[in-house]
């Protein structure tokens, strides 16, 4: 008797754990933070009246006394070699009460900072890890892009790593691979022009890593979708939100006839604002259109013929 008592106050515990009913068997449990009860949305049953609060004990009124008042560090990164777990000496040589230190406390904590400097790579790896991470850090910084793109792109290089992929290649260049990788996983319109002109190796170099790369990590990648660029050049061009929206049109309208098929995205896009402006009686240069996206003259002025013909062949038949 006591076996199936405990039994089913287990099974009812595991229900509640995982969102789950003990009554109807629903999964509608919620939380009141008003009274501070767990119960069933459906049913209305209450399952526990004294739930554990993980919030701090203490208040903060803006974003400044949050952090004074917090007790915990960074979260765990991957664009840090040591996910962010390692202390630093701080640079200022003050005490715990912001008093100045003497000349000879100063000669000890640069010692100190050179030799926690040293320890904090223990091998070759993961000094070469160090180096690659903060090569990505600094073509983010350069490119302007997010911290998601760093911590997928440090996330795929280490997967490399553990893949032996970077044996026979150089750093910078599988750094720089998966950077380009994780701008195109995240939606972030750069080009690979744009990514060599901040990285330390040269175009073919990162083309021919980055096939290698999503070849051997199953990294499968739609192909790069010539409207992603649209607002970021118009906004370089200064061009009207018209001629923005009449160049997205005019991509949709070749994209589902196949014009864009085995063109380069960059190309396309600046031929489509160049194409744009000139139906609505807006003067755009077509090497400013050309510099804005790193392409040719040329390939602004054959591909804004395209899209013209192919728009005008849609709009006959």
């Amino acid at each position: 008797m006591t076996r199936s008592v405990t039994e089913r106050t287990r099974q009812e515990s595991q229900r509640t754990n995982s969102g789950q009913c003990p009554d109807c068997e629903t999964n509608t449990v919620v939380s009141d933070p008003d009274r501070g009860e767990l119960i069933c949305r459906e049913c209305g049953l209450v399952l526990g009246d004294e739930p554990i609060d993980y919030g701090p004990e203490w208040r903060a009124f803006n974003a400044k006394e949050h952090d004074q008042l917090s007790r915990v560090g960074a979260p765990l990164t991957q664009s840090m070699h040591d996910r962010g777990l390692t202390t630093t000496i701080d640079w200022r040589n003050r005490d715990a009460n912001g008093h100045t230190m003497s000349a000879d406390k100063h000669g000890q904590l640069h010692r100190l900072r050179v030799w926690q400097e040293r320890i904090r790579t223990k091998n070759a790896g993961e000094r070469n890890l160090k180096y690659a991470l903060s090569e990505i850090d600094r073509m983010v910084s350069a490119l302007g892009l997010p911290n998601s793109v760093k911590e997928t792109a440090s996330v795929i290089y280490r997967r490399a790593l553990d893949r032996d992929l970077i044996r026979g290649r150089s750093i910078e260049g599988v750094a720089t691979s998966a950077l380009y990788t994780a701008c195109r996983e995240e939606g972030i319109p750069r080009s690979l022009e744009e990514v060599t002109a901040v990285s330390r190796v040269d175009q073919r170099e990162i083309g021919r890593t980055y096939r290698y790369i999503a070849d051997e990590l199953n990294i499968n990648l739609e192909p790069t979708n010539p409207r992603q660029f649209v607002p970021r050049f118009c906004s370089e061009l200064g061009v009207g939100k018209d001629v923005e929206s009449k160049a997205v049109e005019i991509i949709d309208a070749t994209t589902e006839q196949g014009l864009h098929s085995g063109k380069s995205p960059t190309g396309f896009a600046a031929a489509a604002i160049y194409a744009a402006g000139l139906l609505c009686n807006e003067t755009i240069p077509q090497r400013a259109v050309a510099e804005t996206a790193q392409t040719t003259v040329v390939t602004v002025r054959n591909r804004y013929r395209e899209q013209l013909d192919a728009i005008d062949q849609s709009v006959e038949a």
